[in-house]
């Protein structure tokens, strides 16, 4: 399963669905791989996802599985090679790359003038994996960073909780496990192996490689698989049910069917078939069950080295098309990305060190295509001199606000932007207002008075030494609006005096000219002043005497 791009961008990868008046549509569509979690949403209705652009070998699998869809419906771009897009916002560069997750499966890289994005799709990221990328975004070895940094990845995170912290075997050394692990059953009659899904096509060619046999599928039950092979490895395919190795479906209830095989062969008084699954999820999963014993905890410290066999009498090799934690983070310490997105919902990029560390949103500056990306347009005010201090985008509403130097007793504007879109975007938690016994109505003083020190003065200008003229005429128009805010607030001071029925000093504080006008900017009605708990106390206790009476 995968996400949605940001919506700046004017390309979708992996995401087929439905478009509605929040999910804005995209003209240019990509497919990382056959999955079927990622080709949700292809179908001959859904036009507007077409022309799709993915390796030939993918969408012949697709093609496959959907005979109504037309070739017409896709694009072909092959490992190593790109392709230029012409888009109505600049035309961009998509090369793809070996992704190492199943076959056809690609990594795409995308160029343009939004930055430079790299899309994983689902990947294993391997060494091998990362020098077929272009050199300059691969840095030489660890703390040395490349000569062009990645702006955005988005990464397949599956492995990457910090739960996760298994060394992965490679897809080699697994695959010999598996070998082993048959050669040290020679009685078994029959060997099952759960290799139904897309991407371990490289074990069953190695097994019937080894032993030099064919592989029974069996086309009434498991027919994609069978269709699936027939187009990848079809000399090792077999639909002859006397041969030794069998493709055990995987899906659904494996440990019940594993069990059901072995009693089967016992009640027959015949040897115990050897049924092999080649995954990773038993490693990942056995991390989080409860019921371990003691030998488990045992079988786990050599289980990556060899064949582990479970409570059910299922073997297990950890064969992994998808990163571990531990590749994660290497991969993510070679390329020093600016922004890391998990492509699994459950953003589990965030719980990498490396994301911890380096991904911050003061890393961007107003005109980097960090913001292209998000659809945030970022108008930089013109910087006066050199000796302009720095500005941190540090509030969820960015107000237009001028800076009194104290020093220099010059006024320094601030980045601005003349887009109501930009207020949208929450870069750091913005100090909420006290919240007190009637609400946020009743402010206290030093609230009030720090309201009054931040006021927002509207304005086109640049303060500069070079043009005293317009300096000094800009000035006397902030201390004219200063002067009118005053005004202001000494007319609202009188009439709440003379509109509430309150009659302490203190209340008349609360309700400042500031807060009216804080009210009043929001468009929201500015409320009335409460009575005080003694007020309250003294009302009810004079309509009791009243009853009474």
């Amino acid at each position: 399963m995968s996400i949605e791009m940001p919506r700046g961008l004017p390309f979708a990868v992996d995401t087929f669905g439905p478009y509605t008046t929040t999910k804005r549509r995209k003209r240019h569509h990509f497919l990382t791989h056959a999955h079927k979690d990622h080709t949700v949403g292809i179908s001959p209705s859904n036009i507007v996802v077409f022309p799709i652009y993915s390796t030939s070998l993918t969408i012949s699998l697709l093609l496959q599985r959907h005979p109504q869809l037309d070739e017409s419906f896709f694009v072909r771009i092959e490992i190593g090679q790109s392709v230029i897009v012409d888009d109505p916002d600049g035309e961009f560069k998509v090369t793809a790359f070996d992704a190492n997750h199943c076959p056809g499966a690609v990594m795409f890289l995308f160029e343009g003038s939004f930055g430079n994005i790299l899309h994983t799709g689902d990947c294993r990221l391997t060494l091998d994996c990362l020098h077929s990328l272009p050199e300059k975004y691969v840095g030489r070895r660890h703390g040395v960073s490349p000569k062009c940094c990645l702006d955005y990845i988005f990464l397949d995170c599956t492995f990457g909780k910090s739960s996760h912290s298994q060394r992965f075997p490679s897809k080699h050394s697994a695959i010999r496990q598996v070998i082993n692990c048959i050669w040290n059953h020679p009685d078994a009659p029959v060997v099952y192996l759960a290799c139904d899904m897309l991407g371990q096509e490289d074990v069953l060619l190695e097994v019937s490689r080894t032993f030099g046999s064919k592989i029974y599928v069996d086309k009434a039950t498991n027919l994609e698989c069978f269709r699936s092979l027939m187009v990848i490895v079809p000399e090792i395919v077999s639909e002859d049910p006397s041969s030794r190795f069998h493709i055990f479906s995987g899906f659904p209830k494996l440990y019940e069917r594993t069990s059901a095989k072995l009693a089967e062969a016992r009640s027959k008084l015949q040897s115990e078939p050897l049924i092999i699954r080649p995954s990773a999820q038993w490693y990942v999963c056995d991390d989080e069950d409860d019921w371990e014993s003691g030998s488990i905890q045992k079988q786990r410290k050599v289980r990556f080295s060899e064949a582990v066999k479970d409570e059910f009498g299922l073997w297990h090799v950890c064969y992994s098309m998808h990163s571990s934690r531990e590749e994660l983070e290497s991969a993510m310490q070679l390329l020093s990305p600016k922004w890391v997105v998990s492509t699994v919902p459950s953003c589990r990029a965030m719980e990498l060190n490396y994301v911890k560390k380096n991904c911050f949103i003061s890393r961007f500056s107003p005109d980097d295509p960090f913001w292209k990306l998000l659809d945030i347009d970022m108008e930089v005010s013109p910087v006066a001199e050199a000796d302009t201090h720095p500005v941190a985008l540090s509030c969820c509403l960015m107000s237009q606000e001028i800076i009194l130097d104290s020093a220099k007793s010059k006024l320094v504007p601030v980045i601005e932007s003349s887009s109501t879109k930009k207020k949208l975007l929450s870069l750091s938690p913005e100090k909420k207002l006290p919240v007190t016994l009637f609400g946020r109505a009743r402010l206290s003083s030093q609230e009030s008075d720090q309201l009054h020190e931040r006021k927002v003065i509207h304005t086109q200008s640049v303060y500069t030494k070079t043009s005293p003229v317009l300096e000094k005429l800009n000035v006397q128009e902030v201390i004219e609006s200063l002067q009118d805010d005053t005004k202001e607030e000494t007319i609202e001071k009188e009439s709440c005096t003379s509109f509430s029925t309150c009659t302490s000093e203190e209340t008349c504080k609360d309700l400042s000219g500031d807060l009216r006008k804080l009210y009043r900017s929001m468009n929201a009605p500015v409320p009335r002043p409460l009575p005080s708990l003694m007020e309250l106390m003294n009302a009810r206790k004079r309509s009791r005497n009243h009853l009474s009476f």
